[in-house]
């Protein structure tokens, strides 16, 4: 099975449609009233947990590549946070992920940088890839955990859920800021990681692809940006190796280490 060219797979209507959606919705943020100071606040404080703790932190570092260890209810609610961002089910996203370091730019890779930005930054999600059948040997050590299941399933009626609660706080533009407009900055953040960081940047270290380290994607994401460290050393909790190569993330680990609330946590080895 080989993961080639758009032109090689039929269109994914649903995930279209799914995309699309999101998208219009977050141009209401255009139209007159809806702007509020505070709903820019809010989406940045939500940009914050569900991309910063929830996708980066917890589906990422924590889950995908085991590079910590947290207490369980700690890990339950990263998880969570990374729900609310509605980039599909945690099984299957952790599984995809998985399948791209196992397979980086390369015929395998789910978003493979070698068929274009398009491709690798949102593309393949708009085709039907047969990415997921490889899903299952990259996700035993959670594909029966009640609560990863709960979130694979969920995420959309979780967002509605959520979408109702900012409703009853602050109204419609609340709504628009706070779920729309921050689903869409999320979704391109996220996704920049898997293109750009293999297209900009510079290379510290050979990883035998072409990821590289990006600082403004470093920027958006808490430190994803540093792309071709991770792919060097991926089990390692921290991704800004150098002292210039900022990563919030890393920072935030040694917060919940210093708090005894992050144990077993994973680093390089690297010479002095």
């Amino acid at each position: 099975m080989t993961i080639a060219t758009s032109a090689k797979y039929p269109l994914n209507w649903v995930n279209i449609t799914y995309f699309g959606l999101i998208h219009v919705g977050a141009l209401f943020a255009l139209l007159p009233g809806n702007f509020r100071w505070d709903g820019v606040a809010l989406l940045l404080i939500l940009h914050w947990i569900t991309g910063g703790l929830g996708i980066t932190l917890g589906w990422h570092r924590l889950i995908s590549h085991r590079s910590f260890q947290t207490p369980k209810w700690l890990e339950y609610f990263l998880v969570f946070c990374g729900a609310l961002t509605c980039q599909g089910g945690v099984i299957t996203w952790v599984g995809l992920h998985r399948q791209h370091h196992a397979h980086s730019d390369q015929s395998l890779d789910p978003h493979d940088s070698n068929q274009g930005f398009w491709w690798s930054h949102m593309g393949w999600m708009l085709h039907e890839i047969p990415a997921e059948e490889q899903l299952p040997r990259f996700t035993k050590d959670i594909s029966d955990d009640k609560f990863y299941q709960f979130c694979q399933n969920y995420f959309v009626p979780i967002q509605i859920a959520f979408g109702l609660v900012l409703f009853a706080i602050g109204g419609w533009s609340y709504v628009v800021w706070g779920i729309f407009v921050r689903l869409v900055v999320v979704f391109h953040c996220t996704w920049f990681v898997n293109s750009a960081t293999h297209r900009f940047g510079y290379r510290t270290h050979e990883s035998n692809d072409k990821s590289r380290n990006c600082w403004w994607v470093a920027l958006l994401t808490y430190g994803e940006g540093w792309h071709n460290n991770h792919h060097a050393f991926q089990y390692s909790a921290r991704h800004g190796l150098a002292w210039w190569e900022i990563d919030l993330t890393w920072m935030t680990i040694q917060l919940l280490q210093t708090l005894g609330l992050a144990q077993k946590v994973k680093l390089p080895n690297l010479p002095e």
